[in-house]
């Protein structure tokens, strides 16, 4: 949780996401007051099936600052900041993964 908690501070970050409210073991992330993504420890279940968390980030600097912060905090990258025609033409994303193992995605729609 640790890890995961100082990973999603740091690339939300740039995307004015902060973290917002933790209730027990659940750490909630968003623009105040309210939280828009959870996590917590995984309490049911075995084994892992990985996610892939995408984050509408402002522009593309976002997207960039969002990547800058990932890789600042070790984690690994998948794809780095470019354009995705195959998914539209404005569509700018980066990819990496999170501590827990996910695809987690910062993407921009704005044309360039």
């Amino acid at each position: 949780m640790a890890a995961s908690c100082s990973f999603y501070d740091a690339v939300l970050a740039p995307l004015g996401g902060t973290r917002v409210l933790e209730v027990g073991e659940a750490v909630g992330f968003g623009v105040p007051p309210w939280p828009t993504f959870w996590i917590a420890p995984r309490s049911t279940g075995e084994g892992f099936r990985e996610s892939h968390i995408a984050f509408r980030a402002p522009g593309r600097r976002a997207v960039s600052a969002f990547f800058d912060a990932a890789v600042e905090v070790g984690a690994e990258v998948l794809h780095e900041p470019r354009v995705w025609p195959e998914y539209h033409a404005a569509y700018f994303g980066a990819f990496v993964r999170d501590p827990d193992g996910n695809n987690v995605e910062a993407v921009s729609h704005a044309p360039g």
